[in-house]
């Protein structure tokens, strides 16, 4: 039996945070980045209360059903178990993706971040169907303390693992092939198109970069 995740198209992959938007309602840049190729979708929502959460989430998921976009929610189960979210995305400092399998039904999509070949090891053995590896350029977005892993670290990853990868951190139009060749099987961004004035071209130009 193949794995959740096996199906899914990662090539572009939106992390969405309002906290990124710019004070703009993140539904509509979600649904023209969609528009725009974008081909799974990650909602965080750091310091949301329960209700708030759960309300973008079944907003979101709205946009994203009829384009059979995945949704997946950052960290909280709960959240993901209440919506009816495709998927999970967990952190190393968040439920090991084993025991979240343990909770989920069987088709949940697991993710989980990873920054070292150590971690991406554990990742696949506790059954997470892809890794969010990174950084894999500096990157503002998100201030973690950790290395960046460059092209070089990410081929090293992909040598050792056999699910998939999707590349995170400073990824831009101009790296984006580079991502690619490395052996990503799709990058992950935030502040490329949430930052953008036009979620939709952003999202095209990323698409076409990465070659996908």
């Amino acid at each position: 039996m193949k794995k959740p995740g096996s199906f899914i198209d990662y090539s572009l992959y939106l992390v969405a945070d309002a906290e990124y938007a710019s004070g703009r309602d993140l539904v509509p840049l979600i649904e023209g980045a969609v528009k725009g190729g974008v081909t799974i979708v990650q909602i965080r929502g750091k310091g949301l209360p329960f209700g708030d959460f759960l309300d973008l989430a079944r907003r979101v998921k709205a946009v994203l059903k009829p384009r059979r976009v995945p949704l997946l929610i950052n960290d909280r189960v709960d959240i993901a178990l209440a919506c009816g979210a495709a998927g999970v995305h967990l952190g190393q400092e968040d439920m090991p993706p084993a025991l979240a399998r343990k909770m989920l039904a069987r088709n949940t999509i697991i993710g989980n971040s990873v920054n070292t070949l150590q971690e991406a090891r554990e990742a696949e053995r506790q059954g997470a169907d892809y890794i969010g590896l990174g950084p894999i350029f500096a990157t503002t977005t998100k201030a973690t303390g950790l290395p960046a892993l460059g092209p070089e670290g990410l081929r090293t990853v992909r040598e050792k693992v056999r699910i998939p990868i999707v590349a995170i951190g400073g990824i831009t139009p101009r790296n984006a092939r580079a991502v690619r060749e490395a052996g990503a099987d799709g990058i992950a961004v935030v502040s490329s198109i949430l930052g953008s004035q036009d979620a939709r071209k952003a999202a095209r130009e990323l698409k076409k970069a990465f070659g996908a």
